[in-house]
């Protein structure tokens, strides 16, 4: 009987290994591991390690009501541990490194009940170690700009060194700050924040080494010097803020002429610049005309105007700090000289136009011609041989001849009386005496 009851007593304790195993591997696909770490650090430093056990759907699920229900496993060589805290979904370790280097640091959690079960979460991450100090450098200034690392010169900036210490490992030691500040200025301090107004514009590196010593004691009951360096560094960029666009130009052109205004800023580039010609001089909005990028504090404006009328040119600059904006009226009048597209239609229409009336003049001058040459018939008295010529002709005739056909010198006589009543007669009256 006892070798029946020892597979159905193998089965059972199978399936009591298996039993812890499903809540894990359900709960597997719900929870994830999240690490945190006050590093970097710097050799003999401890540093701080926090593994947290979070839902993995953005907190709509809740964890378990028991706060015994999961255990935390670390792996940290060869950090040394100095401390160990765990909560109820969370453990904390802290550790020292003394050598410099990147070491991974893992961790994973499984049910209480059953550390060699499958994990319900895992999580990895690197832990960088240094021989140097870790810290950053900060620099600000009262004016609140939007671009960043830009600043305003001839206005002081704050300068500040800031110790990157959580486990306050250099609480004992003294510092010294060597500055460099890229225009040809150093200064040696033992403040880790300086004040520096720079004079003229560019890009600067400020620089900073920082010395940091301190007492430690030996295995013999002695004290030795320890010191520890850093190398810092920030990158900034000095401009002036526009005060101005000077505009040189016109005011007063014609149609079709070539017009160049030139704009000199007043402030530091590089610069985004903006132009628009409107009716009115206002300000240009967002997004209503397209930036040119200026390299330098001048900049020329070409335009050729195509109808009169006025006009305002309404600019806007800008630079890494600060916008400004300008305006220049100008008056367009027609052009007296009409520009070459002109010039061809008109001459050909002039050109048509004066053949035109030499056509009509020559083709009056054939007519007038073939007139007279009507108008020279024989004007010898009407006989049958000469019938009367025709209406047209008569009357040329009458009015050019007329006085040449009459039959007698009376006749004659008496249209010359009629038409020159002032003329004096043709004949003196002959007097007669009587002897």
């Amino acid at each position: 009987m006892a070798p029946a009851l020892w597979p159905r007593l193998s089965r059972m304790l199978w399936l009591a290994c298996l039993l812890p195993l499903a809540p894990a591997r359900v709960a597997a696909d719900l929870y994830e591991l999240r690490l945190t770490a006050d590093g970097p650090a710097t050799t003999g430093a401890e540093v701080t390690i926090t593994a947290s056990l979070v839902a993995d759907d953005n907190g709509s699920l809740v964890l378990p009501a028991s706060t015994h229900l999961y255990r935390f496993h670390w792996l940290h060589t060869p950090l040394l541990l100095t401390g160990k805290t765990d909560e109820a979904f969370s453990s904390t370790i802290r550790a020292v490194g003394n050598t410099a280097g990147d070491f991974p640091v893992s961790v994973w959690v499984t049910t209480a009940d059953c550390w060699m079960c499958q994990p319900v979460a895992r999580s990895l991450f690197v832990l960088p170690i240094t021989e140097f100090l870790v810290g950053n450098l900060l620099v600000t200034q009262n004016t609140s700009l939007p671009w960043p690392s830009s600043y305003l010169t001839k206005t002081v900036l704050k300068v500040s060194f800031l110790l990157h210490d959580p486990s306050n490992f250099f609480k004992a030691a003294s510092f010294l700050y060597s500055w460099d500040f890229g225009d040809g200025t150093q200064m040696v301090t033992e403040d880790a924040t300086v004040y520096y107004n720079y004079s003229i514009i560019g890009s600067f590196t400020v620089k900073v080494k920082v010395v940091a010593e301190w007492e430690q004691a030996t295995l013999d009951a002695g004290k030795r010097i320890v010191q520890k360096t850093g190398d810092f560094s920030a990158s900034l960029k000095l401009q002036e803020t526009l005060q101005g666009i000077q505009v040189s130009g016109p005011t007063l052109i014609q149609t079709f002429q070539k017009m160049i205004v030139t704009l000199d800023f007043l402030g530091s580039p590089p610069l985004n610049v903006c132009w628009r010609l409107k009716p009115e001089c206002l300000p240009l909005e967002e997004g209503e005309c397209h930036p040119v990028s200026v390299d330098s504090t001048a900049y020329n404006l070409t335009h050729i105007f195509r109808d009169p009328g006025d006009y305002c040119f309404s600019i806007r600059a800008e630079n890494a700090i600060s916008k400004t904006h300008q305006y220049h009226k100008i008056q367009v009048w027609p052009s007296s000289i009409q520009p070459a597209v002109f010039a061809f239609p008109c001459a050909t229409l002039i050109t048509m136009m004066l053949a035109f009336i030499m056509y009509m003049t020559l083709r009056n001058a054939a007519h007038q011609k073939d007139m007279v040459e009507v108008a020279d018939f024989d004007f010898s008295p009407m006989s049958d041989k000469n019938p009367e010529p025709p209406t047209g002709v008569r009357c040329c005739c009458q009015m050019c001849c007329g006085p040449f056909m009459l039959e007698t010198p009376s006749e004659y006589l008496e249209v010359v009386r009629e038409n020159h009543g002032l003329l004096p007669p043709l004949y003196k009256s002959v007097k007669t005496y009587t002897v």
